[in-house]
């Protein structure tokens, strides 16, 4: 087991920044951007294997990125609802549990889907579908599977809403998938790429959904189904514990670090160039491996690449959130963890209640709603105020039959930019074109949500972070045959629900 010394992120920050860039210069310099999930795994995989020296530059406060927790009114929450899934690689999985020990918590999932007006328990249950799917939902699914899902082409190309139709019929996707994606995406269905619904539906066909529906009959359920981990802390512990391992191995943390360039010579990567405190630094690396978004990174990038490659850069896109939290003066809003609005007549897309995730009593007489609007930087929503966002809340959640009646004690906002990768037709091409430029350059890697451009879990951010490792040799060298062997499997992650 792992003994990592439990600092808080502002000590570990403090500590680890005295002699950055100095120390053994022997060993290569790895130079990672981002402490989110995937950063703080690789600099831990690769300083407690010894094979180089790391450095990480974040320009938060903490660890974990948009998969990070933060203190509010005396509870730990999270940027929007956030879990370990059983999937996670059985090896990581064991190293999480030795990080966390007793505070990595077993817990079953409890959430709610509003459909049709009516609720279903998430993850579906036969019994509780039967009885409570709103009838002429039922009756058009019977339709679609008498029809045997094969509506009419009519000549178009293939998107999201194609894969869909033909893999679940018109009623599924009409009265769910639909109306949630255009509020998840901001785009038409039509105007979504096929890999959007390979990489973020697990359920796109009436098999696999009827696999998921097997899972909650008891002798039929695969391991860990309908069950997930989670930190007593708050999901951002995963994050902390990691690196606070990372930094015992000598990873060093930079906090506050603005990257504004990433200085290339004859062909490789050579220094990062970042803000801090108002003041420029520069440091020196063999390494550079990059969790930013992917675009952002390519223009960091000196001498600036072709016009070309900025130009698809520019059509490569992800999607805001805004999360709001409600502070109630009482003791549990639901008994659920969260609950999902994929109708469009409800603005937000997800809610959920800290609480109910980490099992706490504290504080008494006091909870948290954390709302997940889907709106990006510029939209009216993004334009409003936390008070007129808390209003809108409580508006809507009234609308669904959730009506708020416990004083509200405080509205908080965090406003997420780039919370999801947006699929829009035609964009592997671009993406293409950006992954080619980056390869080139020698020393650079692109890694994690961002940085591929990839819809995922942590646990597949995690999987990334230790194949990043294991490419790496003490040398210095990168092996960058067995990298793209990793990336056909990255290429296989689906989206858990």
């Amino acid at each position: 087991m792992i003994d990592a010394p439990r600092q808080s992120d502002n000590a570990l920050a403090g500590n680890k920044l005295r002699g950055v860039g100095g120390g053994d210069t022997a060993r290569p310099h790895v130079i990672i951007l981002g402490a989110g999930p995937a950063g703080v795994g690789a600099a831990w995989q690769v300083a407690q294997r010894g094979l180089a020296r790391v450095t990480v530059l974040e320009q938060r406060d903490g660890f974990g990125g948009n998969a990070g927790s933060f203190d509010l009114e005396g509870l730990r929450v999270d940027y929007g609802s956030h879990r370990l899934h059983p999937a996670c690689n059985p090896a990581i999985l064991r190293d999480l549990q030795a990080l966390l020990g007793d505070d990595l918590l077993d817990r079953p999932r409890h959430g709610r889907i509003r459909l049709g007006g009516r609720w279903i328990h998430f993850p579906l249950k036969p019994v509780d579908l039967f009885l409570r799917v709103p009838p002429k939902f039922a009756l058009g699914v019977a339709g679609d599977l008498a029809r045997k899902f094969l509506p009419e082409s009519n000549g178009q190309p293939e998107s999201f809403a194609t894969i869909l139709e033909r893999g679940l019929g018109r009623t599924i996707c009409r009265e769910f998938y639909f109306p949630y994606a255009r509020k998840l995406w901001g785009l038409a269905p039509p105007d979504l790429a096929p890999i959007q619904a390979q990489r973020r539906v697990s359920g796109n066909s009436i098999g696999k959904m009827l696999r998921k529906l097997a899972n909650a009959v008891p002798g039929l359920k695969r391991p860990g189904a309908g069950r997930f981990f989670y930190p007593r802390r708050g999901y951002g512990q995963i994050s902390e514990r990691i690196a606070e391992a990372a930094a015992t191995a000598g990873a060093e943390f930079i906090h506050g670090a603005k990257v504004t360039g990433v200085d290339c010579e004859g062909g490789r990567v050579h220094a990062v160039r970042f803000e801090r405190n108002g003041a420029e630094q520069v440091l020196t690396a063999d390494h550079v491996w990059s969790t930013l978004p992917v675009g952002l990174l390519l223009r960091s990038l000196r001498p600036a690449p072709p016009a070309d490659v900025l130009a698809a850069a520019g059509k490569i896109s992800f999607r805001g959130m805004i999360l709001i939290y409600l502070v109630l003066e009482q003791e549990q809003f639901t008994e659920y963890d969260a609950h999902y609005f994929p109708g469009e007549d409800i603005r937000i897309s997800r809610l959920s209640e800290p609480k109910n995730y980490s099992v706490s009593a504290e504080p008494r007489g006091r909870t948290i709603l954390c709302a997940e609007l889907p709106a990006d930087p510029g939209s009216p929503e993004w334009a409003m105020t936390d008070e007129e966002l808390g209003r809108a809340l409580v508006g809507w959640l009234g609308q669904a039959g959730l009506p708020v009646t416990a004083p509200v004690l405080r509205v908080v906002t965090k406003r997420l930019g780039q919370a999801y990768p947006v699929y829009r037709t035609g964009f592997q091409e671009h993406l293409q074109k950006l992954d080619e430029y980056a390869a080139r350059i020698e020393g650079l890697l692109l890694f994690g949500r961002q940085a591929l451009f990839a819809h995922d879990n942590t646990h597949h951010a995690l999987f990334m972070a230790y194949s990043a490792a294991d490419c790496l040799s003490p040398d210095g060298n990168f092996d960058h045959t067995r990298w793209a062997e990793f990336r056909k499997i990255f290429d296989t992650h689906v989206v858990e629900d």
